[in-house]
């Protein structure tokens, strides 16, 4: 018996946990709202209780690197998943202007993160440009660049051995 690929509405439609590999506190994504070939929008909550929570259970801006670095892993995830493969591992490169609108997250919020790949090369590299919102309050917009090396193990150990 033959299994159909799924469609793009069944991908985006899985549960976070079988699109990327993060797990317990360092899970920060909830769901994915939509998915194409070059775009895609996913929402987390900010969780008053979280390791990263002030005092007010706001998560600290800088963490939403974290959160678009996230929402690139589902996009690859995806796009790679739909093709009928898996998505390599990957590293987050950087980012050269990441700026963060307002200083934390509040308490509770539902972001939604919208991720728009700019560029895809065949050794591996992409950069997509990012963007959190709170309702219609943008919140963080950066250009992250990330690194899918065709042999992760050997990237690793020869970034750990230099």
């Amino acid at each position: 018996m033959t299994t159909r690929p799924l469609t793009i509405e069944q991908l985006a439609r899985q549960p976070i946990e079988a699109i990327i590999p993060h797990r317990g506190s360092m899970l920060l994504l909830d769901a994915i709202d939509t998915f194409a070939d070059c775009t895609l929008s996913a929402f987390a909550r900010v969780d008053p209780h979280a390791w990263y929570a002030d005092a007010a259970g706001a998560m600290p801006a800088w963490i939403g690197i974290e959160v678009m670095a996230q929402a690139i892993a589902a996009h690859i995830a995806l796009v790679a998943m739909r093709g009928g493969g898996r998505a390599r591992h990957g590293v987050l490169l950087g980012s050269r202007s990441y700026q963060a609108l307002q200083p934390v997250f509040q308490s509770g919020a539902r972001l939604r993160i919208h991720v728009s790949e700019l560029l895809r090369s065949d050794a591996g590299h992409s950069a997509y440009e990012c963007t959190i919102d709170d309702g219609e309050t943008r919140c963080a917009e950066a250009v992250i660049k990330v690194f899918q090396p065709p042999d992760f193990q050997s990237f690793i150990e020869g970034s750990i051995s230099t």
